[in-house]
């Protein structure tokens, strides 16, 4: 991980952007998944889209919606954003499928560890991992921000996050953010936060989170608690 350091001319630059972009729209519907070469300038952004190929994940209570399909739909959103705000951000997977390579015993491992490559490979200063929510309880609604509870920038990050989903317009459930003991909140010393958008065993939530607009929306809930995080650092 390289040494982080947000020149304070940046931030102030990127303030204004992001002033305009809520005004005009820019930010939250500017999509993208070409990865251009990296400015070593600039802090480097991993997202990852959780699950993908034959990992579906969860399944959505109403729309019957795969969840690596949202994670995607959302993460896409959210590297246009990053991107058109001047970082560097990477992609752990742009398409449908797995990062796994075969369908043979133990793909999820393999899977797991393509990932850990992209994140070491480009030398990420933040990860993001997208996914959603399930859970026996339907009443369950709402964003929830997970970090690994050794590591205090993650906790910075995700209570940062957290607090933009909250705010949102939609927000069916205010939530904090809470310990996790997950593979890609360990596999590196960078900030590193798992957002689940909602829960697709809510009817209002799954119905939300198959909506494009609501898609946008909260990519650029994420996206404005990651720079809320960056900004506040020394």
């Amino acid at each position: 991980m390289k040494t982080l350091f947000v020149r304070k001319s940046f931030i102030i630059t990127l303030s204004i952007l992001i002033a305009a972009a809520i005004a005009l729209g820019t930010l939250a519907g500017f999509v993208s998944e070409s990865q251009s070469a990296l400015n070593p300038d600039m802090p480097t952004i991993v997202v990852d889209a959780g699950h993908g190929g034959i990992d579906n994940g969860v399944t959505g209570v109403i729309t019957g919606n795969d969840e690596a399909d949202i994670n995607l739909a959302i993460s896409r959103y959210l590297k246009g954003q990053f991107t058109s705000a001047g970082f560097n951000c990477v992609m752990t997977r742009t398409t449908q499928s797995g990062l796994y390579g075969n369908t043979s015993s133990g793909f999820k491992k393999r899977d797991m560890e393509a990932r850990k490559k992209v994140i070491t490979d480009c030398d990420a200063d933040m990860v993001i991992s997208v996914h959603q929510n399930f859970c026996p309880l339907p009443s369950r609604r709402g964003g929830t921000v997970f970090f690994d509870k050794s590591s205090a920038s993650s906790a910075s990050l995700a209570a940062s996050i957290q607090n933009e989903l909250n705010s949102m317009d939609k927000c069916g459930s205010k939530n904090s953010a809470l310990f996790g003991d997950y593979y890609m909140l360990k596999c590196t010393d960078s900030p590193s936060v798992i957002v689940e958008c909602g829960f697709m065993s809510n009817t209002e939530d799954d119905k939300l989170l198959a909506d494009e607009e609501f898609q946008r929306a909260i990519a650029y809930a994420i996206f404005k608690g990651a720079v809320g995080y960056l900004s506040g650092l020394k």
